[in-house]
C-alpha cells in the first residue's frame, strides 16, 4: 500500500493553472462588465435623474465636441448662463442645437429678458439669429465623444439585441467557471 502525502508535479501545474486562468477570467469578465455597467449608468441612470442626453450631428463644435459625441445637459435658468457656456437650444420644428455663446443680449425695453448670440466653434461666422431664454434647453455638462453612435445603435434593432446579447454573455461569462470547474477540496 502506497501512502500519497504531497501532489505529483503535473496536479501541482494543473491545480496552479485552473487558478491562474480562473483569476484572468475573473479580471477580464469583470472589467466587462465594469464597462457594460458604466454604459448603463450614461445611457439609462443620468436621463432619469435630470440629464438629458443629445447627439452631436454636425461639425460645427469640432474640435470639442466631435461629431458623434454625447453632450449631457442640465436645466439651467438664463441668468446663470454667461459667455463661453455651451448650451442647447431649441431652432424649432424640433431641432436642436448646440453652440457656444459668444454674447448675452438684454432686451432693448426690459433687461431682465435676455437673448444670447451663439456660435458654433468650427463656424466662421455666428449663428443668424439670437436665442430667445425660453427655447434654452440647458448647459452642456460634459461630453463623451463618439458614444453617440453607440447609443443610436443600441436604441434601434438590431443594435438592441446584439446588446441584450453581449448583456447575457458578459452575465454568462461570470457564472461560467463556477458552473463547469468543481470547486477544489481543502
Amino acid at each position: 500500500m502506497q501512502i500519497r502525502i504531497g501532489m505529483n508535479q503535473k496536479e501541482e501545474s494543473d491545480k496552479f493553472m485552473s487558478k491562474t486562468t480562473k483569476r484572468i477570467w475573473n479580471i477580464v469578465t469583470g472589467i466587462i462588465a465594469g464597462l457594460v455597467a458604466l454604459m448603463v449608468v450614461f445611457i439609462w441612470v443620468l436621463p432619469m435623474i435630470g440629464m438629458e442626453l443629445f447627439l452631436i450631428q454636425s461639425g460645427s463644435m469640432e474640435p470639442d465636441y466631435p461629431t458623434g459625441s454625447i453632450v449631457y445637459v442640465t436645466k439651467v435658468e438664463a441668468t446663470e448662463l454667461k459667455v463661453n457656456d455651451v448650451i442647447t437650444f431649441n431652432l424649432g420644428s424640433g431641432t436642436k442645437a448646440t453652440h457656444r455663446i459668444i454674447d448675452i443680449v438684454p432686451d432693448e425695453t426690459n433687461p431682465n429678458i435676455l437673448r444670447f448670440k451663439t456660435k458654433g466653434d468650427a463656424n466662421e461666422h455666428e449663428d443668424h439669429s439670437l436665442v430667445e431664454s425660453h427655447n434654452i434647453v440647458g448647459r452642456v455638462l460634459f461630453h463623451i465623444p463618439y458614444m453617440g453612435y453607440v447609443v443610436n445603435y443600441i436604441q434601434h434593432p438590431p443594435g438592441t439585441y446584439v446588446s441584450i446579447a453581449v448583456v447575457s454573455l458578459v452575465l454568462l461569462m461570470m457564472f461560467l467557471p463556477d458552473l463547469i470547474i468543481k470547486k477544489e477540496k481543502v
